[in-house]
């Protein structure tokens, strides 16, 4: 098996674990959304930790949380990571997956607006289009119910911004997320104190409950781990691609398996976002095949400049 297919592969794994997971949330409908988060947040840490602790990786943790800017933009990523997975389950528990499905699905127009007007990027023709389509697609949804898709909204935007912070941060990904949810272990572990001190706490009171939120830790941490292998592997453009495999797999669940509503509205928005994602991947894949063949030319035209002189240099 090829590296590239090893991060095909990998990737796709990331997409589907992501795709059914509110499936994995739903049996924890009865638990409070907070709760879940902190045990989320709790077994990540020691999930990632121990990763770290078997590759001999632990003081990496110590020279990521060297110097306040540092530091801050850790505390500012887990904030809207922390966001954002709240929302999530939230969502779940309340049989609103049809809407994260649809966060997840304009993340990627999100992240390219963030581009362009945090970084200066430009945007051709095919991503102004894509990003106006689903702007369309948010008002639909908006002057359908009259309820601007308040969750589709958060959770790109939080989502996005935890990308920008990503690519501040000169630190590898499973060092990153470890030194997040250190971050945010003090509020986690005192909630979960508290509300195991008050009888509440959903952790040991049946053996199906404590396992699926010990099991929190993993079923967050090898999608990361997949998403990482993959993104060293393939092309940025072929992880956009199969990316989409997540929001898929998550509108599948909202509307056959949990039954979720499907309003007239999202009939409308839904193909709009789809045709959006179809121009916005065709430009990504045209725009990384150029490069690819740039690439090759300029090492052939390398190849060919210095190969005479190294001949030359041969000669007596």
């Amino acid at each position: 098996m090829t590296e590239t297919q090893k991060g095909v592969l990998a990737m796709i794994g990331a997409a589907v674990i992501w795709g059914v997971s509110p499936i994995y949330y739903k049996l924890l409908a009865h638990v409070p959304p907070v709760e879940v988060l902190a045990h989320r947040t709790f077994w990540s840490l020691v999930f990632f930790a121990g990763l770290l602790a078997l590759q001999g990786r632990l003081p990496e943790l110590g020279r990521a949380l060297s110097g306040w800017r540092r530091i801050g933009l850790i505390a500012l990523a887990a904030l809207m990571v922390s966001v954002n997975w709240f929302l999530f389950i939230y969502a779940t528990q309340i049989d609103r997956n049809t809407e994260t499905s649809l966060g997840y699905y304009i993340y990627p127009l999100v992240a390219v607006l963030l581009g362009r007007f945090l970084f200066a990027e430009r945007l051709g023709a095919a991503q102004w289009i894509a990003v106006t389509l689903a702007a369309l697609a948010v008002a639909v949804l908006t002057a359908g119910p009259g309820v601007v898709p308040w969750i589709s909204l958060t959770l790109a935007l939080t989502f996005g911004l935890y990308g920008v912070i990503k690519k501040l941060l000169p630190i590898g990904p499973m060092v990153s997320v470890t030194c997040e949810v250190l971050v945010i272990a003090p509020l986690s572990v005192g909630a979960l104190v508290w509300i195991q001190a008050q009888g509440q706490g959903a952790f040991g009171q049946s053996w199906r409950d404590t396992l699926l939120l010990l099991a929190s830790g993993p079923v967050t941490a090898l999608p990361l781990i997949l998403f990482s292998t993959a993104a060293r592997r393939i092309s940025m453009a072929t992880v956009g691609l199969l990316q989409y495999i997540n929001p898929t797999l998550q509108f599948l669940c909202a509307v056959v398996l949990f039954g979720e509503l499907f309003t007239p509205a999202h009939r409308i928005a839904f193909p709009l976002i789809w045709a959006a994602l179809a121009i916005y991947s065709l430009a990504a894949l045209r725009q990384d095949r150029a490069s690819r063949r740039a690439s090759m030319a300029a090492v052939g035209v390398s190849t060919h400049v210095t190969k005479p002189a190294s001949e030359a240099s041969a000669k007596p």
